[in-house]
């Protein structure tokens, strides 16, 4: 066993996961697994730099991470950011601010290598299963970017794309400075054409429409789950490996994109960072299942960080 602490900062969450890792048995238990929104990626899109106060919250929450992963004694830490921080000017800043706190330099990894180690840590387990048809195509739908992933035991094709929840929530539904609420048809139409041309994109490199499973990971979608069945609150033992279908992933989302931020926050397993930017991740997802055909989604708890705890170990 070696005991690992894995930190994956993305566009709107920062995550850490402490496990001890068994490479002989391929067990990944886990110790502690949280999620802190700080929205790291807040204007990136329109200024091309991380604002002062994003950075602000992440370092918080990475003050906050240190200490635990001091608690637990890991022995290895991996820090890993994605989009927003890859895309910034000043992402020096966030270098230097993550090192002084953690004593880890954050890895700012390419989209490839992103969705290598989603891939791995939605798949792993799954291994031995009969009721899901192989390849895969595992989609991680973040804030910034989304993974398309097609493989078996290995990935065959992957591609990144900029499509993600805040970056369409800030490109196409915000007007002085707030999200229209709701969202009007050509906004929505405006976000589509945005996702289908990225999945355009991404079909250059991945053959999405080969897939025999879809397995979908992040925020989005497994809120998307959380709501499909009604919980009383957020329950990652229920969401994990929950399977929703094209139609009720439909009506969510539809139902979603035009309601009220009110009504949005009152669904109990909505975490408050989510209720803005939930209908456009939503949006995502649906474009993805019409596009390859899948009838459900797979949802997965486990994603880029059980990845990024593999690679540690």
């Amino acid at each position: 066993m070696t005991r690992v602490a894995a930190v994956d900062c993305g566009t709107n969450s920062i995550r850490l996961l402490v496990a001890d890792a068994d490479p002989a048995t391929g067990e990944l238990t886990e110790l502690d697994r949280r999620m802190t929104i700080v929205r790291l990626g807040q204007d990136v899109d329109r200024t091309g730099r991380l604002a002062p106060k994003a950075l602000e919250r992440t370092f918080a929450a990475c003050r906050e991470y240190a200490g635990i992963i001091k608690e637990h004694g890991a022995e290895r830490v991996r820090f890993v950011a994605t989009s927003a921080s890859r895309d910034a000017e000043n992402r020096e800043d966030f270098v230097r601010g993550v090192l002084d706190i953690l004593g880890v330099e954050p890895e700012v990894i390419s989209g490839d290598q992103e969705a290598e180690f989603s891939f791995t840590g939605a798949t792993k387990e799954l291994t031995g299963r009969t009721d899901l048809a192989r390849p895969y195509l595992v989609v991680d739908i973040g804030g910034g970017s989304t993974e398309f992933v097609v493989g078996d035991d290995h990935v065959r094709a992957a591609r990144s794309v900029d499509i993600g929840c805040v970056r369409m929530t800030e490109r196409h539904l915000v007007r002085g400075g707030e999200v229209c609420d709701p969202p009007t048809g050509e906004q929505i139409a405006a976000i589509r054409a945005d996702v289908e041309a990225a999945l355009d994109l991404a079909e250059r490199t991945v053959p999405l429409r080969e897939a025999r499973t879809l397995v979908g990971l992040a925020g989005s979608v497994t809120t998307v789950s959380a709501i499909a069945q009604e919980l009383p609150e957020y329950d990652s033992a229920r969401i994990h490996h929950s399977r929703i279908s094209r139609e009720r992933v439909r009506e969510i989302t539809e139902w979603l994109l035009r309601s009220t931020h009110a009504e949005r926050a009152a669904v109990p397993s909505m975490h408050p960072g989510r209720v803005d930017v939930i209908g456009a991740g939503a949006l995502v997802l649906l474009a993805i299942m019409e596009r390859t055909g899948a009838e459900e989604v797979v949802v997965s708890e486990h994603d880029i960080l059980d990845g990024i705890a593999w690679s540690v170990a």
